[in-house]
């Protein structure tokens, strides 16, 4: 439980001053603990930097594994994968936006948080490829339809109507216009 009130102020404080800006002294300040303590569970910022991102992409993995399961097709399983990372950002958004806009930039040692990142995206492109295969969504370049779709859906979720849920029409309606055949209008 401090952990997690170590992280949820040290995300706080990353949001605001950046990775460069923030200090051990910030975060400890603003989880409501001494130093001594933050030290005790991290030995820097860049440590507690990414025990966020390792956290956050574990529980989004976590989540949609059981979607995976449900071998519903492609099509289906991809709309049902997107429905639960947003249901998942609604729950905390400030989390998920932080994990989706984390500077690219930074590099570390090492990146833990990258092996669950990678299974994310790579299930997500294998339905893209397979939902082709089975004739479940055109013939496109499924790496170009993987970045629209995320850039679009991740626009939906995080900027859109904060009060109501993305649901199944809404994700079905973003990827029908993604991918209509403007020829066939």
């Amino acid at each position: 439980m401090r952990q997690e009130r170590i992280l949820s102020g040290a995300l706080n404080v990353f949001k605001t001053k950046g990775l460069e800006g923030s200090t051990m002294d910030e975060i400890a300040a603003e989880s409501g603990f001494g130093k001594a303590t933050l030290y005790y569970y991290f030995h820097s910022k860049e440590e507690v930097f990414s025990a966020i991102l390792e956290n956050g992409w574990m529980s989004l993995w976590s989540s949609i594994e059981p979607v995976i399961a449900t071998r519903e097709g492609p099509r289906k399983t991809f709309v049902n994968v997107l429905l639960k990372i947003a249901e998942k950002t609604r729950e905390r958004p400030g989390l998920f936006e932080f994990l989706f806009n984390a500077p690219q930039a930074i590099i570390f040692e090492e990146e833990p948080w990258r092996r669950y990142q990678h299974r994310l995206y790579g299930t997500i492109q294998g339905l893209l490829d397979d939902g082709i295969k089975e004739g479940e969504f055109p013939k496109v370049n499924p790496k170009h339809l993987f970045k629209a779709m995320g850039g679009l859906f991740m626009g939906l979720v995080l900027m859109g109507d904060k009060k109501t849920p993305v649901s199944e029409k809404d994700v079905e309606e973003l990827l029908n216009q993604l991918i209509s055949d403007p020829t066939q209008k």
